[in-house]
């Protein structure tokens, strides 16, 4: 997922470069959200997975 985040802010850097501003514009939000997904699921699969770690079975 922080491939697809990396991949739309360089869109967006060309986009700038090459004068399209809406389209870096949007790119950058997209980026922003997927940047933004990733962490949210990161950190919700770090907490399952330490509550699924601890084990009270001998």
């Amino acid at each position: 997922m922080m491939g697809w985040a990396i991949t739309f802010l360089i869109v967006a850097l060309i986009a700038a470069l090459l004068g399209f501003g809406g389209i870096a514009g949007m790119a950058v939000e997209a980026a922003k959200i997927v940047f933004f997904v990733a962490i949210i699921l990161f950190v919700i699969s770090a907490i399952v997975g330490l509550f699924r770690g601890r084990s009270t079975a001998p």
